[in-house]
């Protein structure tokens, strides 16, 4: 009898196991995707003083560019994609970079200055970044600039932003975007 109940469990798994084996097994996350961002024209970029991160001011989202990826947090997550229009996927967590961008860059951008020196900073058209910013990024070209900052020495490390960025996040108390600001809107943050 035990020989008969040995082949019937035998058999039963040869038959039920391969079925169950196929079965699959499939979870759905549903992450929605940022709403497009539409350009009149390719936006030009600033970038933050101190840091080899790129940003265009003069929307009302917040879209950067570093290690050439465009970036855009949107709904308490980050996305990136390899163009500013389109394709944007989700990013797991918050990018290394965003944590040297002092929260006030945008209220200092309006207002020309820099840590609270004079701020003349250079727009760089997409299409010049997307020709150099490899080359940018190898030979270090940012930290041999002062950024167009006034009074600010050129050549310093990012490894010190990281250090003061800390203490500015600190300093500066983060305020909120304000729409209707900006040059589009007559506002003051032109040379």
């Amino acid at each position: 009898m035990n020989k008969s109940l040995l082949k019937i469990l035998l058999w039963s798994l040869l038959v039920f196991v391969p079925a169950s084996a196929l079965a699959g097994v499939s979870v759905h996350v549903n992450i929605p995707l940022p709403p497009p961002i539409i350009f009149p024209a390719p936006p030009a970029l600033v970038v933050i003083p101190q840091t080899d991160v790129y940003v265009v001011p003069d929307v009302n989202d917040e879209i950067y560019f570093y290690g050439g990826w465009w970036w855009r947090p949107w709904e308490g997550r980050w996305y990136r994609s390899r163009y500013v229009d389109r394709g944007w996927t989700h990013y797991g967590s918050v990018p290394s970079f965003h944590r040297i961008i002092p929260p006030q860059w945008r209220d200092d951008y309006r207002a020309n200055k820099w840590m609270g020196n004079p701020w003349h900073y250079q727009r760089i058209p997409q299409k010049e970044l997307g020709r150099n910013w490899r080359a940018w990024e190898r030979d270090k070209h940012w930290e041999k600039r002062s950024w167009g900052v006034q009074g600010l020495p050129p050549n310093r490390p990012q490894k010190d932003m990281r250090q003061r960025s800390q203490g500015a996040h600190q300093q500066y108390e983060a305020k909120p975007y304000r729409p209707g600001v900006g040059p589009e809107h007559g506002g003051q943050h032109s040379r």
